[in-house]
This record gives C-alpha cells, sequence and structure tokens, in this order.
C-alpha cells in the first residue's frame, strides 16, 4: 500500500496517533518479551522483574511496555545521564553502542537495577562513524533489570547498609558494547564483583539482545514512515498525556491537600520516620511538596529523586483512568518539590537499597491519601505498603557455587468505594510475578512448605481490603538471609470508615522455636531452619453498620 507524502497529514490525526502509539509500545513489548526469554535468572525469567521503553532524542520517554512503575518513571533520569556522558565529556555515541549504568544518583533505582541505553542511527550505512561524525542519535531504547546480586555486604545486595559502597558495585555510565563488540573490560569489572557471575554475564547478554531488538524494531519504523511524521508524532504523544493529566487535574477541586504516614524504622534504629505530602491543585497545574518530610537516614530506606519522581508519575498516570500512554508528558503539568537531603530526596552516598522498593510505596501512599480528600470515590484504601523483600545467599553444596535468591511477595491491595480490593497480589510501584515453587525449588537448595492466602488479614468496611500471602520457605543448606519489609508495625489505612488492614509479620523457626523477626535485618540460618514470611492486607472502605 503506497503512503501519502508526511507533510500532508495534520499534525495530531487522531487514528495516526493511535496507530503510533500501539506500534512504539509494541516495540518495547517485544523488547520485554526477548529479555524475559533470554534471561538467566529466575528473578527476570519467572517474575519478570524489568523494564522496556522508547525515548526521543532528548532522552524523553515516548512509550513503554506494561512493566514495572518504579522502573518506567526514573529511567528517563538515567538516558538523560547517558546523553549527557558523551555529550559533555569530549566522547560520542555511534551506531552498535550500549551504555551500561546502575547509580541511584544518575537517575537510577537502587544498584540491582542495572540498565542499557542503546541509540538508535538512521541509514547508518552512508554515515562516516568516526570521532569526527557529527551525526546525532535520533532515538534511544533503554532496559532496566533488576540483578539478583551485584555485590556488595550481602548476598542479593539489598543490605541494611550505612553508606552506599556497602550496597554493591557502583556503574557511572560506560559503554557496555562499543560499536556492537561486547566491552569485555568492562564485563570483566562487574563480573569480579559479583556472587554468580555466570547468571548476571547471562542476564546482562540477554539486555543487550533486547536493546538491539528494539533498536532495530526503531529503525524499521522511521524507515518505513519517514524521520519526521514518526518524530513528529512522538511529540504527539507527548503533548497528548500532557493534555489528558491537565484534564485529570482540571477536574479536581482546587485547594491544598496534605496527608503524611510514617515508615515503621530504618532498620537500624526506631526513630520515627515521616513522609509528607501537601498537594495543591491550581487550575490545570499540581504542585507536590514533599517539605516536612524526614531528613535522610543512615540507612538504606533513603529514596533517591528518581524514585520520588516515578512514584509521582505513577499516581497521576493511575488517576487518568484512560488508556493514555505513559511518557513524559504526564509529568509537564506537575511541578514536584522534593527538598534535598531529605528520605525523598536522599543525597550521596546515603544508601537507597531500600527506597527503591520500600519507600516509594510509603510515597504512593501519602500521595493517594493526600488525592483522597480532592476525590474521595475516586481513590482506593491502602494496599500493602511493602514489597516484601527476601535475599537468600550461600553456598549451593549440590552445584558446587555460590547461589543468590531475590523476591518481593505480594499482598492485600486496598479496597476502592466499588469494590473489594483484590488479594495476593503485587500493588503499586511493583508490577512482578511470584517465583514459581517449581521454578524456585529447581533454581535453589530451597523448599518452599506453604504458599497460601493469609485469610482475614484485609481491612473490614463496606468493601474488605485485600487479604495478603503466607510464604514459608525451608533452608536446605546453611544461608544468609536478608528481609527489607515494611508495615510490620503500622497498618495500611483504609479510607471512608474502613477498617485498617493486618500488619504484616515475619518469623523464623530455628532449632523447634519460634523467632519473631524484625522488618528489616540481615541474619544466618542454618539448614532445616523455616522462614515464614506473611504479608499486610489492604485497608478497607467504608464504614459498615454491623
Amino acid at each position: 500500500m503506497s503512503m501519502r507524502n508526511p507533510s500532508t497529514y495534520p499534525s495530531s490525526d487522531p487514528i495516526r496517533l493511535e496507530v503510533y502509539k500501539h506500534l512504539l509500545s509494541a516495540i518495547a513489548e517485544e523488547m520485554g518479551a526477548i529479555l524475559r526469554k533470554a534471561s538467566f535468572s529466575p528473578n527476570i525469567k519467572e517474575r519478570r522483574d524489568y523494564s522496556c521503553a522508547i525515548f526521543d532524542a532528548q532522552g524523553n520517554m515516548i512509550a513503554q511496555a506494561a512493566h514495572i512503575p518504579v522502573h518506567l518513571g526514573s529511567m528517563p533520569l538515567s538516558v538523560k545521564s547517558a546523553i549527557a556522558k558523551f555529550n559533555t565529556h569530549g566522547e560520542h555515541l555511534f551506531s552498535g553502542d550500549t551504555v551500561i549504568l546502575n547509580d541511584p544518583y544518575l537517575g537510577g533505582t537502587h544498584l540491582p537495577d542495572i540498565t542499557l541505553v542503546t541509540p538508535v542511527f538512521l541509514n547508518v550505512s552512508e554515515l562516516s562513524i568516526s570521532s569526527t561524525n557529527n551525526a546525532l542519535p535520533i532515538a534511544f531504547v533503554a532496559s532496566r533489570a533488576h540483578h539478583a546480586d551485584i555485590g556488595g555486604m550481602t548476598p542479593g545486595s539489598m543490605p541494611i547498609a550505612r553508606e552506599i559502597f556497602q550496597e554493591g558495585l557502583i556503574i557511572p555510565p560506560v559503554k557496555l558494547v562499543v560499536a556492537g563488540n561486547l566491552n569485555q573490560d568492562v564485563l570483566d569489572i562487574i563480573l569480579s564483583n559479583v556472587r554468580t557471575p555466570e547468571e548476571r554475564a547471562g542476564d546482562l547478554k540477554a539486555q543487550i539482545g533486547a536493546n538491539k531488538r528494539g533498536a532495530d524494531r526503531l529503525i524499521e519504523l522511521f524507515l518505513r514512515y519517514g524521520q519526521d511524521d514518526v518524530s513528529r508524532y512522538m511529540q504527539e504523544l507527548l503533548s497528548y498525556t500532557e493534555r489528558m493529566t491537565r484534564r485529570l487535574i482540571s477536574g479536581l477541586p482546587n485547594g491544598k491537600f496534605s496527608f503524611s504516614d510514617t515508615l515503621d524504622n530504618n532498620g537500624i534504629t526506631n526513630s520515627e520516620i515521616i513522609i509528607k505530602v501537601t498537594i495543591t491543585i491550581n487550575g490545570a497545574t499540581a504542585l507536590v511538596d514533599f517539605t516536612g518530610s524526614a531528613i535522610q537516614q543512615e540507612s538504606s530506606v533513603n529514596a533517591v529523586y528518581a524514585i520520588t519522581l516515578s512514584a509521582v508519575n505513577y499516581v497521576f498516570r493511575s488517576m487518568i483512568g484512560l488508556d493514555v500512554p505513559n511518557n513524559s508528558g504526564c509529568l509537564l503539568p506537575v511541578q514536584i518539590i522534593a527538598p534535598k537531603g531529605t528520605i525523598v530526596n536522599a543525597s550521596f552516598p546515603a544508601p537507597v537499597a531500600a527506597g527503591n522498593v520500600e519507600t516509594s510505596q510509603r510515597i504512593v501512599d501519602v500521595l493517594l491519601g493526600a488525592l483522597a480528600q480532592a476525590c474521595p470515590d475516586r481513590v482506593p484504601a491502602a494496599s500493602q505498603g511493602t514489597m516484601n523483600n527476601v535475599s537468600i545467599g550461600g553456598w549451593d553444596p549440590e552445584r558446587n557455587q555460590f547461589f543468590t535468591y531475590y523476591e518481593t511477595i505480594g499482598g492485600g491491595m486496598g479496597a476502592s468505594s466499588s469494590e473489594n480490593g483484590v488479594s495476593a497480589i503485587h500493588s503499586h510501584m511493583t508490577n512482578t510475578l511470584n517465583t514459581p515453587i517449581e521454578a524456585l525449588e529447581f533454581a535453589y537448595p530451597l523448599q518452599v512448605n506453604q504458599y497460601s492466602i493469609r485469610k482475614q488479614s484485609g481491612g473490614k468496611g463496606i468493601h474488605n481490603g485485600g487479604d495478603g500471602i503466607i510464604r514459608e520457605i525451608k533452608f536446605l543448606t546453611d544461608a544468609q538471609v536478608t528481609v527489607l519489609t515494611e508495615r510490620r508495625s503500622t497498618s495500611p489505612y483504609g479510607l471512608a470508615g474502613g477498617e485498617s488492614g493486618k500488619m504484616g509479620e515475619n518469623r523464623l523457626t530455628h532449632n523447634s522455636k519460634d523467632i519473631v523477626l524484625p522488618g528489616k535485618g540481615s541474619f544466618l540460618v542454618a539448614k532445616g531452619d523455616v522462614l515464614s514470611i506473611q504479608t499486610p492486607g489492604g485497608g478497607g472502605f467504608g464504614k459498615r453498620d454491623d
């Protein structure tokens, strides 16, 4: 079928806009399929703890797959950090290059989340690829995956640390692939600092393959429809999401809406850690101000700015309620104030491993709590408010090698004005699956004794909160365990008179003794011990008369 001259298309043709939305998101989905199928680790292959997205030449996210919210909202900052590195330091990006980074202070989330950024060039065969080449990328593709170990003081790289250097290897933006060839020196440095080098190499090469597929598909798209047309509609997609966000905000009442909640503790001390937000709605714009939140902590519960940005992006995007592309346009009508040196915008070298997984959830809780005052019928009660992180590592005697296992465990979702909360599900900033029992027991010296719904853990109300999960793991060898969990001393709140969800519990059976564990900690276990993670339920909605 012949194509019309792109200049004849209206700049906001709604049909073409919808077509491009699906074309670009399909590329990101295909990248994710490649990454999942080629990866080595159960965390990526089974749990799908990864994200893929498409970016324009300036590093704005244009399209994404339906992957992990906490990854996707922050990835534009990593892409822009990669662009800045190779624009301002006398270095250049060329066809076939791929940049790797995980630095949380350059757009990352925490060190296990490794991002690969690949520039996309058009008609590269006609370009002179040299240090004097002035050709610039026309787009970028990126993938981010949670690697089960990146070094540091504990297996799984999710420790109770006091500085980021204890959490693992920090990777600034460097080229992992140069002109299509693997930079073996960079890979060797990474593999020499992790406990499971073969698995890490396999997962990184899967990311490289995913990025290459994404770049190839984008080139096909540009060649088929023309650079002007594709680039124009990339910007139209940003504008469309911006318009829909402004429409959402315009539908809210003007005013200031404040809410605060607390983290249980920082894993070292029991001091109160407040997260506070005030959302000011003024016409079609919103000001999200976290002034009043606690100062950054001496442990790893700190969130970098990229995490806070992701949480704000997630909440406003979720509130739109339409099939709008999740891209950088969502935050254009939103101003964020996150004071430097606080729990929501930590300063280097603060540790941040739990900020990505735990503090991000509480940031969402306070944002929704504030918005519930503006539109009570559209906001659900608090979900479990934690990702229930479990990292296990040690020596596998059968395979004669180190192993590292990482998982987040679902819980109860908060009820809404129209329905009960969903039970036993990942919610808000995580969108992963579980590790199937068969895959877990095949890959690790572990045995799952129980995996069930935690009955009656959801808060009661006219609509009940969802129930949590019970996951019991028996150790078939000695190991070290780290748990990073929340809502063990505070409950997920209910709304409109609904009851709070039940708090979670962590327990260890050792020598027939039942030991209550803290919400955060690292400890040694012996062969035959059993770890029980009982996750929180969601809050209820509405007061029952009975």
